[in-house]
């Protein structure tokens, strides 16, 4: 009587525990945090790096899991770990920038985030102390102002390409849209400087101008992100608004734009963050200033990031007080600009449709 032997399934022979991979991975960064920091006790190397302990010790987890899986589960598990050794790896390269600077940031932003930098400016100081209350107040009226020109532009035009365009003009308004999507900050300053010049004359600073710098680089972001949203809306709800007889600029500003408002929210607050930290053109065209200013159509207006560029690079008899208000000037932008993602996460889940009954 011949004796069969089951024959061992390739896919199910051998499985590395649940765990391993986080634990070989954990075990990758802690070889290597022990290796730098030798290299570091021995001078070999500078100062010890997180970053490059987590970079490296990333890259050791591919070969590791690679090994151990190629000696436990076989060849055909072993590349499917090391292909998902490899996405992990690059996410995490990917993340080591944010991570560093936004640690670097709040390290060295904290120092001065204080009371008395939200609500002075530094009119009238030299050395340590003042605020940025007047950069603070500069970055929001001259954003708030571009966001109001640059919204409506940007959204009648996507609601064009999409609901009315057709032909050659169409075309010509796509390719123009991209060519402004891909110009430098400075040459939309440089258009800002050049128009308001010729209206007010040579060196002519003010807030608005600033502004209208801004919209230019807005513009076109709204424009694609909207135009997208616009094209995500099912042609069935059009469709079923026509079949009630309602006209077209009806259906698009009751039935289009209420389903993809939630979108245009968001594509509307990536706008602003693109732009909240331009400094070349605002630099250009609204200077720079250590007093307040409300007013955005008449004399300097201070923002933000010229107020870091000009912190960092004019620094005075006390250095560490200019670098410690560029370090907090950083850290607000940051935080508003956080802010400003969040709203736009807020306001997307209220005004997002209500597809249940």
């Amino acid at each position: 009587m011949a004796v069969t032997t089951a024959t061992p399934n390739a896919l199910t022979n051998g499985r590395l525990p649940r765990l391993a991979p986080w634990a070989i991975l954990l075990g990758s960064w802690a070889v290597v945090a022990v290796v730098m920091g030798l290299f570091t006790l021995a001078g070999t190397v500078g100062e010890f790096s997180l970053v490059g302990t987590i970079f490296f010790g990333t890259i050791l987890y591919g070969v590791a899991i690679y090994v151990v899986s190629l000696s436990v589960e076989g060849r055909r598990q072993a590349v499917d770990r090391l292909v998902t050794a490899l996405v992990l790896t690059a996410f995490i390269i990917a993340l080591l920038p944010l991570v560093s600077l936004l640690t670097t940031v709040v390290a060295n932003g904290t120092a001065r985030f204080d009371l008395d930098f939200f609500t002075m400016s530094q009119r009238n100081v030299v050395g340590a102390g003042g605020g940025a209350l007047h950069a603070i107040v500069g970055t929001l009226l001259m954003t708030g102002v571009a966001t109001l020109i640059s919204v409506p532009i940007g959204l009648m035009t996507a609601v064009y390409l999409v609901e009315y365009g057709r032909g050659a003009l169409a075309r010509a308004i796509t390719f123009l849209v991209d060519v402004m999507t891909g110009i430098p900050s400075i040459v939309a300053g440089l258009f800002a400087y050049a128009m308001f010049a010729l209206i007010f004359g040579p060196g002519v600073r003010m807030g608005f101008a600033g502004a209208v710098a801004l919209s230019v680089l807005m513009i076109p972001v709204v424009v694609r992100a909207c135009e997208e949203l616009l094209k995500l809306v099912p042609n069935e709800l059009r469709e079923a608004s026509y079949a009630l007889g309602v006209p077209k600029w009806l259906t698009i500003t009751k039935v289009v734009l209420p389903t993809s408002i939630a979108g245009i929210t968001t594509g509307v607050m990536l706008a602003i963050s693109r732009v909240i930290g331009e400094t070349a053109p605002l630099l250009l065209v609204a200077g720079f200033t250590q007093s307040m200013n409300y007013d955005p159509f008449d004399g300097r207006m201070q923002s933000l990031p010229v107020f870091v560029f000009t912190s960092y690079a004019n620094q005075g008899t006390d250095g560490a007080a200019y670098i410690e208000r560029a370090w907090a000037g950083a850290l607000t932008l940051i935080v508003i600009v956080m802010v400003l993602n969040l709203a736009a996460r807020l306001i997307a889940r209220i005004f997002a449709p209500k597809l249940g009954r």
